[in-house]
């Protein structure tokens, strides 16, 4: 074999190297194979993506908010805007793959003063020119513009992700403020029994008290209870027009809070849902889907940068008529052409190259752990979901027990008073303690409906 077919050989090896895209190594799961609560196993078979929030949320008026939000978010909005940005970035980027033709019509005139002539006397030239020019064709031998096209359409990719995780956020937050007002309303009923049923109470100790049957601090204490039953209505009422504020805030629109109005129904959301395995949360949840892209388009900038380091060849011609007469532009023989090609090898640049890639390789190392942040993040979002769906449940038992053993206790606390074989201070206290339980559980059972919603953002949601 001659020096010729080796150094040709070497060429198309070259050529295969550059055809090759850059690998890219999917990092190890950062996560354990499964989740660490107990029954979390229950749906390892499952691994299902979640459906989407028109079927997992029952509530009319609840989906009629969220509908509102999806169209009025600012948030919303830019993570659109963004997508759109990113979109046309890549569109960019990916012209610079082909050649750029333009349209070229030109005239030149000039004059030559007479020591410069030819013929000792000042003369006057034109030029006219059209034609068609190939401007600074780079032929992307060792995959550099490549490799900025896949960068920037996995950019546009990771922009999109991130917009559906924003979008999945959204849905999240307005269900768990809705539920906030749901639970604020029943809060408030009860308050508003229990001042009403006091307000009673308060007229029969004062009657009785004129008429001498009871002492003032018997009238006193139950005064105290009433105004202390009309301070948490006050309080509740705060918290449900705060909550409203917060609700018309995410929607992004007036709302009709009024309509929001209601009890706590177990039927606001769908049945739990069963997580699958930790690896599916690679697949369904949106904000890791986004560190994804965003850690391949990193690997797109080193290779990018690497091949910075070789030589770089552009192409640049053109073809047209040219004559010195407009009227000539198309006569026979007025064929004009030009084809530039260069190649340029980097010999020095201040050490520029180098940072490039040193910068790029800084960066993807960065996107590498950020994508390991967001896995750890993710799990750590279903293992509480999934603790807090156990835990609040357990909660609610108990609570339901406790709310029957402090209704029993307040009644026989007000038999025994009745019977003189108690103070109205035990009343008191077993009537403080069943106001509070009642309070308490409402509480919980919206916490339990808003683990249930925590569990279906965690595991990546439904947008369809």
């Amino acid at each position: 074999m001659n020096g010729r077919s080796i150094s040709a050989a070497a060429l198309m090896i070259l050529l295969l190297m550059a055809c090759t895209p850059t690998r890219y190594p999917t990092p190890a799961s950062p996560v354990a194979d499964v989740y660490p609560d107990g029954d979390s196993g229950l749906g390892a078979i499952d691994g299902r993506v979640p459906e989407g929030w028109r079927q997992y949320f029952r509530d009319k008026s609840l989906l009629a908010v969220i509908e509102l939000a999806l169209d009025n978010n600012r948030d919303l909005r830019a993570a659109a805007l963004h997508v759109e940005e990113a979109r046309a970035t890549y569109r960019i980027q990916r012209a610079d793959q082909v050649p750029s033709l333009g349209g070229v019509a030109a005239m030149d005139r000039s004059r030559v003063p007479r020591d410069l002539s030819m013929t000792g006397a000042p003369l006057l030239a034109s030029q006219y020119q059209v034609g068609l020019a190939l401007s600074s064709w780079e032929l992307d031998l060792w995959g550099r513009i490549r490799n900025l096209k896949q960068a920037a359409l996995q950019r546009f990719l990771a922009t999109e992700s991130a917009r559906r995780a924003a979008t999945v956020s959204l849905v999240a937050q307005i269900a768990n403020s809705y539920l906030g007002l749901r639970e604020l309303d029943e809060r408030i009923a009860l308050a508003q029994d229990t001042i009403r049923s006091r307000a009673e109470s308060s007229r029969i100790f004062r009657l009785r008290f004129e008429q001498g049957s009871i002492s003032r601090l018997d009238l006193a204490q139950v005064e105290a209870l009433l105004d202390q039953a009309r301070a948490l209505g006050a309080e509740l009422e705060l918290a449900r027009a705060t909550q409203a504020h917060l609700l018309t805030s995410l929607v992004g629109a007036p709302v009709d809070s009024a309509s929001a109005r209601g009890s706590l129904d177990e039927q606001v959301v769908a049945a739990d849902l069963a997580p699958g395995l930790p690896s599916g949360l690679l697949l369904r949840r949106p904000d890791v889907v986004a560190a994804e892209h965003r850690l391949q388009a990193a690997h797109a900038d080193v290779g990018a940068a690497r091949a910075a380091f070789l030589p770089n060849v552009v192409l640049t011609a053109s073809a047209g008529t040219a004559s010195a007469e407009l009227d000539g532009l198309f006569q026979a023989g007025s064929r004009v052409w030009t084809f530039s090609p260069s190649l340029t090898l980097p010999i020095f640049a201040g050490g520029r190259l180098r940072a490039s890639l040193e910068l790029s390789e800084v960066r993807r190392d960065l996107a590498v752990a950020d994508y390991e942040k967001t896995v750890q993040q993710a799990f750590r979002e279903v293992a509480d979901a999934l603790a807090a769906r156990r835990w609040l449940a357990e909660q609610l038992r108990y609570y339901d027990s406790l709310r029957a053993s402090q209704a029993e206790r307040a009644r026989l606390a007000q038999l025994r008073y009745d019977n003189g074989a108690a103070t109205y201070l035990e009343v008191l206290d077993a009537q403080r303690e069943l106001l509070t339980v009642e309070q308490q559980l409402v509480s919980l059972r919206r916490s339990v409906l808003s683990s249930r919603i925590d569990l279906y953002a965690a595991l990546g949601g439904g947008l369809e």
